[in-house]
């Protein structure tokens, strides 16, 4: 209440031009230029903090003569701008050993939002297979649902901040296994409960991983069920598509007839196109895209800035043979006869049931990335090509073997898209920005496997290549895209701005040289030229290092009940941001 009180009599104080009257602050950032996130031109000016809460944006005081402010940082040729947000991330294990997630802090990242294949609600078989899956970092599976991960995380002790989707994917395993069967009436319910329950944890909105077994298993019909109880919820609906290459128009189609059905904003997850046979596809998207948002249709993007991807070689394989889990996957595979069929089929590069990414990337660009066996790392970084000439097999056959061997999907970078598209997506401005990546550190555990650089990269090089080198947008675009446009699309009215009232998430940079180094080489490389991260008030990184601390929390959707929220009976009973 001391707090609350504190800040109406700041904000009084400055609406009347009595800055003399104003307290002193926790911390008071002087002398840079303002990147409010509204896309709006900057200015000179300050910005105070006191406690977690913004207190003052605007020109500097003219007297300060009079003043103790605790902290006090000369941000002198320096960007003010609120915190990034990074729309799809994978620090889910990574946290567990390092709660900075340095290759996004960095950056300027202050919101992870985690989510793609949630890591909860939980059954026993789920924990147990999940803690056998672990491949470099290792941690007990204590929890059941997706809200006790995200506060378990808080207690931990994390820098950024965490946000969630519920997956539809870990709703449809909980309840069906990982099988390829159509929900009945009873299972679809308890699936809308499971995703009902997250959301009144906090979660997001629902999400969808659809070229992965055993998300690819289900039907249009059992998604918009996900996606409508999401939208009741206030939650949207986020889609990893069934295609991003052969099939895209089919894919955005369905992406939209869901958000549309369901009454959810829909959110494309890592907006691309891949396979060089698809590249010519850009204007037929971005027109349809563009079209639906012209007739009132809420649909939004996200991308990494980057022309490979990073997965695994399940996506080199068809869907079919991996049914039931990563075990019977691998059971089949080593059956002669199961075998032959799988090969013939990845020699197709363009099946018609399935995203044949092994074929559209080509042997010679896929890059090894990620193996579990200890005997297998040494392959590290090599391209699936050489592996197979050292080894005297085909491609498609060491594909195959290293599956069986490691006992993973692997990790793989696969390049696959235009650079010509990605910066005409990078310029849309219902477009923001992902790593889809963990939260790394060069340091430790880490260097046992090797990221996309998107992990240590994506953000930084929006302002690196496509603000100063390529002018496909100006700073302040670029800092609207990193924050306002995602804490907009994800109904987060207090984080993402430059305002009075929001939470202090701050970031201090150079747009002059920040800078990305990670390479498909050495990955391994932190960005440079951010100088300040503030995370709810408190410094995570001061004077360009890493503080430590924990100042992180868990950012829950608005539905959560914790938060006074709750679902209602549909999603018209929601405001809902639009994006423009």
């Amino acid at each position: 209440m001391v707090a609350v009180l504190r800040r109406r009599v700041i904000s009084l104080a400055v609406l009347m031009g009595l800055s003399s009257l104003a307290p002193a602050h926790d911390v008071v950032i002087r002398n840079g230029m303002i990147y409010d996130g509204s896309g709006g031109k900057p200015y000179a000016g300050e910005v105070a903090i006191d406690g977690d809460r913004i207190t003052y944006v605007g020109p500097a005081r003219k007297d300060t003569s009079d003043t103790k402010d605790k902290t006090v940082i000369d941000a002198h040729g320096q960007a003010i701008a609120p915190g990034f947000i990074n729309m799809l991330s994978h620090p889910e294990d990574s946290l567990f050993v390092d709660g900075r997630a340095l290759s996004d802090l960095t950056q300027g990242v202050t919101l992870e939002v985690l989510g793609e294949m949630s890591m909860g609600p939980l059954n026993p078989t789920m924990q147990r297979l999940m803690a056998e899956r672990q491949i470099d970092i290792k941690y007990p599976v204590t929890w059941t649902t997706l809200g006790e991960y995200l506060s378990l995380l808080e207690r931990k002790g994390i820098s950024p901040n965490i946000a969630s989707f519920v997956g539809e994917g870990t709703v449809r395993t909980n309840v069906l296994g990982e099988r390829n069967v159509v929900p009945d009436a009873t299972q679809l319910a308890a699936m809308r409960a499971l995703v009902r329950q997250s959301m009144e944890e906090g979660a997001l909105g629902v999400t969808t991983a659809l070229i992965y077994s055993p998300e690819t298993y289900a039907k249009t019909p059992e998604l918009i069920a996900m996606a409508q109880e999401s939208a009741r919820c206030g939650g949207i609906y986020s889609a990893h598509m069934r295609s991003e290459g052969d099939r895209i128009e089919a894919a955005i189609d369905e992406t939209i007839a869901i958000a549309k059905a369901s009454g959810a904003p829909a959110e494309i997850y890592h907006l691309k196109l891949a396979g060089k046979d698809n590249w010519n596809k850009i204007d037929k998207v971005i027109h349809t895209i563009e079209q639906q948002r012209a007739q009132g249709v809420r649909i939004t993007a996200d991308m990494y800035t980057y022309t490979a991807g990073a997965t695994g070689l399940d996506a080199a394989m068809p869907s079919w043979v991996q049914e039931g889990g990563l075990e019977a996957w691998i059971a089949r595979l080593r059956d002669p006869a199961v075998r032959k069929r799988v090969l013939a089929e990845m020699r197709n590069p363009h099946p018609d049931t399935w995203e044949n990414l092994l074929a559209a990337a080509g042997a010679e660009n896929t890059v090894l990335l990620q193996f579990k066996n200890p005997a297998l790392k040494n392959l590290t970084g090599k391209s699936l090509a050489q592996v197979a000439r050292e080894r005297g097999v085909s491609p498609e056959d060491a594909a195959i073997d290293l599956v069986i061997e490691d006992g993973s999907r692997v990790g793989i970078a696969y390049t696959l898209m235009s650079e010509e598209n990605v910066r005409r997506m990078v310029a849309l401005p219902w477009v923001s920005f992902d790593s889809d990546e963990t939260g790394a550190a060069p340091e430790g555990v880490f260097l046992k496997s090797s990221p996309h650089p998107r992990a240590y990269g994506s953000f930084a090089r929006v302002f690196a290549q496509y603000v100063r080198k390529d002018h496909v947008l100006t700073v302040e675009q670029a800092v609207r895209k990193l924050s306002t446009l995602p804490a907009d699309v994800l109904s987060l009215p207090d984080r993402g701005r430059l305002k009075a009232g929001a939470y202090a998430d701050v970031v201090v940079f150079d747009p002059a040289t920040i800078q990305d180094h990670a390479t498909y080489a050495k990955p391994h490389q932190l960005t440079t030229g951010v100088q300040q991260v503030l995370v709810n008030g408190q410094f995570a990184i001061r004077d360009g290092k890493a503080t430590g601390a924990p100042t992180g929390r868990f950012v829950r959707g608005r539905a959560a009940k914790s938060l006074g929220g709750g679902c209602k009976d549909s999603a018209s009973q929601w405001t809902w941001t639009w994006t423009k």
